[in-house]
């Protein structure tokens, strides 16, 4: 049985991985969930998976030294998972102190605890430990949009066949980040990440610290907070107001559903080579701009194929159109275009995408249409706020 240590697992994609592995490895696996519960960690998340004997909770922050060390203490820790982050890029513009406490700091206190619980008397550690550091695409910055017109991707022959028919993949441009693409981060979120990733690969080369760190594309399934983009279009448009675009919706985006993160993630703590970086990318760009549109006419379809749904729609259904989109004014260093290529994945572990954007979509507006209780408890308090002050500016 592995135990593993997941931090920030009360937020988006920390909850769905902790679904994932315990779907994945039933009673093989042990999970103990470490959040702060801050605006964007919601215990509900995770609620029912509390009831199960080999999942626990603890509240503490990961920048709390003693509570992190009595943790790995008191277990046999094998794979730290590091979600816990503050993540919104918004956020880091209006206060970007916090993104360094928690992004930073944080991340260290958790090196620091795990290699003084791991390491053996001769500074070597156990082949069964790992810390793994999940990070973003936003570190190697901005790419070029060459294309105004979205481009089948070309996959090389030896990947054709991990694409089991996948027709929606698509680029919006010729440069793609790789794993040895220089980091160059925009924004106060991205530097922290990328200051967090560095720290994380240091402590392979300095102590020998057992990591990897993956990056990942833009993220989107259930349980996701809605400030980000796809949540925030769907509760909008249930509740009959207007869709914040930034600019012109032209910024362009690599989507990936968060279940197949997931497995990209498990398949990297499993398999992965020791102190290396794995890109996580969806294949598949779109802009903001259509992306908005598709979520539109998904909502729409949906609440006019199953009359339940109109249960859940605060709005008359014949509003729910492209008239909602409203264009305000962009955001300040807004990159233009992240591009993943994850073909080292692809390779070493056999990882590929399987959920194509238009079915996630679906899915993913289907969850918001049933769990409306779920996004109700959500967006109140310091989200409604945080809201009024960024959109309604």
């Amino acid at each position: 049985m592995k135990t593993y240590l997941v931090t920030g697992a009360a937020g988006f994609i920390g909850c769905n991985f902790v679904r994932y592995i315990m779907q994945a490895h039933g009673d093989q696996c042990r999970v103990i969930v470490v959040d702060a519960l801050t605006y964007a960690g919601n215990l509900g998340s995770i609620a029912d998976l509390l009831e199960h004997d080999n999942c626990s909770f603890v509240k503490c922050d990961i920048g709390d030294h003693d509570a992190i060390a009595k943790l790995l203490a008191e277990n046999d820790v094998d794979y730290i998972v590091n979600f816990a982050a503050e993540s919104h890029v918004d956020r880091s513009i209006t206060g970007p102190r916090i993104f360094v406490e928690t992004n930073v700091l944080g991340t260290q206190n958790l090196l620091d605890c795990a290699r003084f619980a791991w390491r053996l008397p001769d500074g070597s550690y156990p082949e069964s430990k790992k810390f793994l550091q999940v990070s973003t695409d936003e570190v190697y910055g901005s790419l070029s949009k060459d294309f105004e017109q979205a481009e089948p991707l070309a996959l090389d022959d030896d990947l054709k066949p991990l694409a089991d028919g996948r027709t929606d993949m698509k680029t919006y441009g010729r440069n793609f980040f790789e794993e040895t693409t220089p980091v160059s981060p925009r924004s106060p979120y991205s530097a922290s990440k990328t200051a967090a990733d560095l720290l994380v690969l240091a402590y392979h080369e300095t102590y020998g610290l057992p990591v990897n760190v993956t990056r990942c594309s833009n993220n989107y399934g259930p349980y996701h907070f809605p400030e980000k983009l796809i949540p925030l279009l769907i509760n909008n448009i249930l509740q009959g107001k207007k869709l914040p675009v930034y600019g012109r919706g032209e910024n362009v985006r690599d989507w990936l559903y968060v279940e197949d993160h997931c497995r990209a993630i498990d398949l990297v703590l499993q398999r992965g080579r020791l102190g290396e970086v794995y890109n996580v990318g969806g294949f598949n760009e779109e802009s903001n701009i259509n992306i908005v549109r598709l979520v539109i006419d998904t909502v729409a379809r949906l609440i006019k194929e199953n009359p339940d749904y109109m249960k859940v729609v605060e709005c008359d259904p014949a509003l729910i159109n492209d008239n909602l989109i409203e264009f305000v004014t962009d955001r300040p260093g807004h990159d233009m275009r992240y591009a993943i290529n994850p073909s080292k994945i692809v390779r070493e572990l056999g990882w590929f995408p399987t959920t194509p954007f238009t079915r996630g979509i679906e899915h993913t507006v289907r969850w918001n249409l049933e769990h409306r209780d779920w996004v109700k408890s959500v967006t109140s308090g310091d989200y409604q706020s945080y809201y009024e002050k960024q959109y309604n500016r």
